[in-house]
């Protein structure tokens, strides 16, 4: 078949030709109609991310949209490599099939489930989430932290800042949902002192996708001096690491906040909980259409256009 091809870490996947997968038990065989080139796949495809196993070659792609066998149209999770998304036919998990809503077609559902799982587990497995709770979105100018303003507004949050570097599409989340913006192009005593104010007026939930030196000034805002405060309980749910892959976390910052540091991804979040999540987005966004942008491309072009900067849209491959 053919499919897109990891040879080596450091070089684009190439369009070329791959064994055919056999189903086994727990799994079922897609015919792919679209994949999309989602932060972890890049991740994945290049070595570093924390599920990849080192082996080679693979395809990669960790989800897509295609048809079973029975015509049913579908999302699906990939099942194990070395077979991924990113070919003619791939292995689902069977536990991650999720029959698709009519309506969405095929490289929106593609490109919009994985960014919207993310905030979307995050909120209600990690965080515990309950409709009136305020949510800070660290990186939500992306296309995942675009998504995470909207999904958190329609879930009922009472206030939702969206943090971000891109003043335009800084603009745009409070059209989106926005409640306030805070820019990332500030001086760091301004940044922290800008959190410290959404804190003190009431935070109980941040969605973090850059870590790095934005999430230091924003677990800054959350040290209090002197011994005689009352601390908000804060859940810190670690997305994603964009802005870096390591932080300075002072001792004190813990014991004198109420700060709950915790991790949303694949390990963290159980398949069944990511099955959940993807299947109540499906259904709230049929109903109610959310604003997500996406290029399309034949898989055929995965070499010239795996590094093509693509702001702000998920770039999603055709079979």
């Amino acid at each position: 078949m053919n499919a897109a091809v990891v040879h080596a870490f450091d070089v684009p996947p190439r369009y070329a030709t791959f064994a055919d997968p056999l189903a086994a038990d727990g799994e079922t065989l897609v015919n792919v109609t679209a994949a999309a080139l989602h932060p972890i796949v890049k991740a994945l495809a290049n070595g570093t991310h924390y599920g990849s196993t080192g082996e080679l070659p693979f395809i990669p792609g960790v989800d897509g949209v295609g048809r079973l066998a029975d015509g049913s149209h579908v999302y699906f999770g990939s099942a194990r490599p070395p077979f991924g998304s990113f070919a003619e036919r791939a292995l689902a998990t069977n536990r991650m099939i999720v029959p698709l809503p009519g309506g969405l077609d095929d490289a929106t559902a593609a490109g919009i489930a994985n960014p919207a799982m993310s905030s979307w587990v995050a909120l209600s497995a990690r965080a515990k989430f309950v409709a009136g709770e305020s949510v800070l979105i660290l990186g939500a100018t992306g296309v995942a932290g675009q998504l995470a303003v909207q999904i958190a507004k329609r879930r009922g949050a009472r206030r939702v800042v969206a943090v971000g570097r891109n003043p335009q599409a800084l603009a745009q989340l409070t059209s989106l949902g926005a409640d306030a913006v805070i820019s990332l192009d500030q001086d760091r005593d301004s940044l922290v002192a800008a959190f410290r104010r959404e804190f003190e007026a009431g935070v109980d939930i941040v969605l973090d996708y850059l870590w790095g030196s934005p999430a230091e000034a924003v677990l800054g805002a959350l040290s209090q001096k002197g011994l005689h405060h009352a601390a908000s309980r804060v859940r810190f749910v670690q997305i994603g690491n964009s802005a870096g892959a390591t932080i300075s976390l002072p001792a004190a910052i813990l014991r004198s906040s109420g700060l709950e540091l915790i991790g949303s991804g694949f390990g963290s979040a159980s398949l069944d909980q990511i099955r959940q999540a993807i299947a109540e987005f499906f259904a709230l966004t049929a109903k109610e259409p959310v604003h997500f942008g996406i290029k399309t491309a034949p898989l055929r072009d995965v070499e010239a256009r795996w590094d093509a900067p693509e702001p702000a849209v998920r770039l999603v491959f055709q079979l």
